[in-house]
């Protein structure tokens, strides 16, 4: 039996949250680009969340932006699909089975344009959102009367252009626009781009007064794991506890946010807020930006080698031993948490890194530390450089769980150049690809006879991080030593004696 609106009252498994008959009735109130995963598990689930409440009370209309893939399965399942919420929270395991009856109808842009411009003439279309990647907010010289235009910000130009011409500017007719681009202030960069191609396009000086008068384009930020479809094991299981198939279906974590830069009046277009924590509209974003980057990437990357170096395979295992444990709390808390370049409190600190703790104990994603070293030294110098360079601004002692982390990148990042050009490095025995635009800098630091040679080379590098970080008060020294104790006796044993003190 396939997930389908005529086959849903046919399913009945304890547990499973399946929709009311009546929101298919719903109007159509959001314009959303994109089908990928990250959008159905975290937009699309708060907007279908708040319809089982009577909140919204609005459906979307998602366009296929791109000519992979296919809409057949949304075709099939009348929109229909399973997100599985399975993790961590609070210290409690969570398991949820929700059918998402959010999406109305998939729409190609290649094939159903002159549909989707109708959909722009609908006035209870109240919202546009998107995931078209960070390459889909770029500027590209598009004719936005074609059909379709080119790039995402021509398309949603050319339908901002019909609804102006369709409501006659109406104040009532602009839209809040809040896409989910993992970029840096996403709603200026795009509303920049569609101004400039508004001009490009020579549109009328009227249109270009409506579109910044009564568009509203928020920056956002999103948060949220969504690794997919389920393995085949997982999606065998699942669809024999539910008794359908679903071809569809995807796997988040518990933990999601979606934060919002808006006032009044976008909460009061974006009313799914009411019903999810995770929904949070604010004047300013800025908090978010910096406990994720710092909180969660930031410990990552610091914990990253000193994981794998301990022959942790996943964020999972290494969540299971007791020394790691103790050494991304002390690193989190005492370390990370007070150098963070904002004014963030310790409470609001302390409470994201215990949510950061639950999702790294997730029993159900297989996070690869190997996969999160992927471009190690631009991910330092972003995350964590500005979080040293701050902690010496106020302190005068040395961060050592983060010169640890510091040590076991550098040694991470020992390598040899194979034949290929590939740089291989070498823990217990086991070989492995670094994957980093900078490897040859650090295999040419490595050269060097000495540790302390090859430790102040790598840090007194100002064209890798921004600053000679050498020159901090015992910040080498400390680094220099852990590095030592790494080669000696191996990142294993330092968090073994840690956890003990």
């Amino acid at each position: 039996m396939l997930l389908s609106r005529y086959n849903l009252k046919k399913i009945n498994v304890p547990g499973l949250v399946l929709p009311p008959e009546d929101v298919f009735n719903l109007p159509e109130k959001v314009l959303q680009f994109g089908t990928g995963v990250l959008l159905r598990g975290l937009p699309d689930f708060y907007i279908d969340k708040a319809n089982r409440e009577g909140v919204f009370n609005g459906r979307i209309v998602v366009v296929k932006s791109t000519d992979t893939g296919s809409a057949n399965d949304f075709d099939r399942q009348d929109g229909l699909y399973t997100l599985s919420i399975k993790g961590i929270e609070d210290g409690n395991e969570v398991d949820e089975q929700i059918v998402c009856s959010s999406i109305s109808r998939v729409l190609s842009a290649g094939e159903d344009w002159e549909e989707i411009l109708k959909v722009a003439q609908n006035p209870e279309l109240k919202v546009v959102t998107s995931n078209t990647t960070e390459v889909g907010i770029q500027l590209v010289q598009d004719d936005i009367f074609k059909n379709p235009p080119v790039s995402f910000p021509g398309k949603l130009l050319a339908i901002l252009y019909k609804r102006f011409r369709t409501f006659n500017g109406s104040a009532e007719s602009g839209l809040v626009i809040v896409p989910a681009e993992l970029i840096v202030d996403n709603g200026k960069k795009l509303e920049a781009i569609v101004l400039e191609l508004a001009h490009l396009n020579n549109l009328e000086p009227a249109f270009i007064d409506w579109l910044e008068e009564h568009n509203r384009f928020c920056n956002t930020l999103v948060d949220r794991i969504v690794p997919g479809k389920p393995d085949a094991k997982l999606a065998e299981q699942l669809e024999a506890d539910c008794g359908y198939k679903d071809g569809l279906r995807i796997v988040s974590e518990v933990y999601s946010l979606w934060a919002i830069e808006g006032d009044d009046y976008v909460k009061d277009v974006l009313s799914f807020h009411k019903v999810d924590k995770g929904v949070v509209i604010v004047p300013n974003i800025d908090i978010f930006r910096e406990l994720k980057l710092r909180l969660l990437n930031g410990t990552h990357t610091l914990s990253c080698a000193v994981a794998f170096l301990s022959g942790f395979r996943t964020v999972k295992a290494a969540m299971e031993d007791a020394g790691f444990t103790h050494f991304i709390n002390q690193l989190m808390l005492k370390e990370i948490a007070p150098a963070i370049p904002y004014d963030v409190d310790h409470d609001t600190a302390a409470e994201f890194a215990g949510k950061v703790l639950d999702r790294f104990r997730n029993p159900n994603l297989e996070h690869l530390w190997i996969s999160i070293s992927a471009q190690f030294s631009s991910k330092m110098q972003l995350r964590v450089v500005p979080l040293i360079l701050n902690h010496f601004k106020h302190h005068t002692t040395v961060p050592v769980h983060i010169a640890l982390g510091f040590a076991a990148f550098i040694r991470f990042m020992k390598s040899v150049k194979d034949e290929d050009g590939k740089y291989i490095g070498t823990n217990n025995g086991e070989d492995y690809v670094i994957t980093d635009s900078n490897a040859e800098v650090f295999y040419h630091a490595w050269q060097k006879a000495e540790l302390h040679d090859v430790t102040y080379s790598i840090l007194n590098n100002k064209e890798l991080w921004g600053a000679d970080l050498a020159q901090l008060p015992g910040f080498k020294e400390a680094v220099l030593d852990q590095l030592q104790q790494i080669e000696a006796n191996g990142t294993k044993e330092i968090l073994a004696k840690e956890a003990t003190v």
